[in-house]
């Protein structure tokens, strides 16, 4: 067979997305051909699951840790800081830190390749006994596909706010002269993309065809509802909706609604109270990311002085102060000096096991608890690994969304009533207080005003959701970056005296909101705009 130039698709060697493929001959002779990747049903599930490759986790995703050491509520312990680009000053469209513009660039064509390639039957295997089964499957496959790539659109645009809408594969002559959209725009186009997802994926795979599976971190119409109502906040959000338009806010909560009330239907998640969701049947977890086995995210995070602790994440005075007193959550979020872990107690004052002077020892007295799987074993030669779930959405943030976004578009705390053809039965307040008693809390005070419950909302967000990778996003969509300069931890003393100090002084500039498209994209796309301010 003859040789055949692909440049428009993701395939092995052609790798970056909307810019400019060098030639590539594929041999047709092997599995390199899109003829051969989709014909027959095992294959078009590898073409799937590559689309699903590109998903990420929040465990490491810059330089080895959690984007939260660049938010208020964490500090990194290292010598090297992997997110300090993030705060010193040193950001620049030269300089980049957590670049993702051609990584989801590429998980989107590769989408756009399977949604355009997948055939809709394989008839000559109508008489195999999996036959309806595969069937289901490939027929689902596109509907995944379409609610990834919306998903990996708005990773980008969170990240770059005009970004280029890709619905589909380009070819090497429009690569180069593709045009941005804007955010509203973009925003409006992922909630569509995932609306109709939602009409067609499945509610869970534990019934019907979809059910003989047994495959755990497929999208769901779940996802897709619970995605659409995030996208549409992050779009209502003063970052995102300077005119301050209402009409915005009203189209969050209602997506936030649809899920909420479908969900009462449905019955597959529920608000449990002291529920540890990052289990494989929490149900409160709409959509996790399931890690294999690995000691790797208590290698980087148990605290100094444990066998094989580094440090690692530190969380903040500044976080430890958001949460209330007798919040259970604190305890299960952060380890704070005398706290028992693996069988000892935590000494972080000065002097103790896990304190200064000691190399690594924490800047602000306090490790990471939350994901720590504490019975993990680092000891040479006895090493012990566990699964680690990344939770992407949550029932709990579906509540949160809706109260933010209920309350900021009436101003009231209390509001129930309709608005067009939406009736608001829950009040914000119920809808936090429901969270609240998940955790368990108890409700908040009566009576609040609007200026008040604001900040409970947002602080009940911030102990909620805390190392979830929200910290660092909500901070912009709000524009509150330069309230979150000051860093503090506590610094103590043998036999218990403690003081709050100031660890890190942090820069902030307003063009921080958003990230800076690479020099190099610029360069070769001389139609993209540049974010204001790099």
């Amino acid at each position: 067979m003859g040789k055949t130039l692909y440049c428009s698709i993701i395939l092995s060697g052609c790798l970056l997305p909307l810019a400019a493929c060098s030639d590539l001959e594929i041999d047709e002779s092997v599995y390199h051909t899109k003829t051969y990747q989709f014909s027959d049903f095992d294959k078009v599930k590898e073409v799937m699951t590559n689309v699903y490759g590109y998903l990420e986790t929040g465990f490491a995703p810059v330089g080895g840790t959690m984007r939260d050491c660049a938010s208020d509520d964490a500090v990194y312990a290292g010598i090297y800081d992997p997110t300090e680009t993030f705060h010193n000053g040193s950001w620049s469209s030269n300089y980049l830190i957590d670049d993702k513009w051609n990584h989801y660039y590429a998980g989107i064509r590769a989408a756009n390749y399977l949604m355009e390639n997948c055939p809709d039957d394989f008839p000559a295997a109508q008489w195999q006994e999996t036959y309806e089964r595969d069937l289901a499957q490939l027929r689902n496959f596109p509907w995944e596909a379409k609610a990834l790539r919306a998903w990996f659109h708005f990773e980008l645009l969170k990240r770059y706010n005009k970004i280029i809408i890709a619905d589909r594969s380009f070819t090497e002559e429009e690569v180069n002269g593709l045009s941005q959209s804007t955010f509203s725009h973009t925003a409006d186009w992922i909630a569509a993309e995932l609306e109709e997802a939602a009409e067609h994926l499945p509610a869970d795979y534990n019934s019907g065809l979809l059910a003989q599976f047994s495959e755990l971190g497929r999208v769901t119409k779940g996802f897709a509802l619970a995605a659409r109502a995030r996208v549409l906040l992050y779009a209502a959000s003063p970052l995102n909706n300077p005119d301050g338009d209402k009409e915005k806010y009203f189209k969050a909560a209602a997506a936030a609604k649809e899920f909420m009330d479908w969900n009462r239907t449905a019955r597959i998640y529920s608000l449990v109270e002291g529920e540890e969701f990052n289990k494989e049947n929490a149900k409160g977890l709409v959509f996790g990311i399931r890690e294999k086995a690995s000691n790797a995210f208590e290698s980087a995070n148990f605290p100094v002085g444990y066998e094989g602790g580094n440090s690692g994440v530190c969380p903040t005075r500044n976080l430890v102060e958001a949460f209330e007193a007798g919040d259970p959550r604190l305890s299960k979020t952060v380890l704070s000096n005398g706290d028992a872990f693996k069988g000892t107690a935590v000494e972080s004052y000065t002097g103790g096991r896990n304190g200064p002077p000691r190399d690594l020892a924490s800047p602000t007295s306090y490790y990471l608890r939350k994901f720590i799987q504490e019975s993990t074993n680092l000891a040479v030669g006895s090493t012990t690994s566990f699964q680690h779930i990344w939770p992407v959405l949550r029932l709990h943030e579906v509540y949160l969304n809706y109260a933010e976004a209920l309350f900021e578009a009436t101003g009231d705390p209390y509001f129930t009533g309709s608005h067009g053809d939406v009736n608001f039965s829950m009040t914000p307040v119920e809808a936090v207080n429901a969270v609240r008693a998940a955790a368990p809390m108890p409700d908040l005070p009566e009576d609040l005003d609007a200026a008040t419950f604001r900040t409970r909302l947002r602080n009940e967000r911030r102990v909620e959701l805390a190392f979830e990778d929200h910290r660092f996003w909500d901070i912009r969509r709000w524009k509150t970056g330069d309230e979150t300069t000051e860093i503090y931890g506590l610094a103590i003393e043998y036999g218990g005296s403690s003081e709050k100090e100031l660890v890190q002084s942090r820069v902030w500039d307003d063009r921080m909101y958003f990230y800076p498209i690479s020099a190099s994209e610029t360069f070769k796309n001389l139609e993209l705009e540049q974010n204001p301010g790099w």
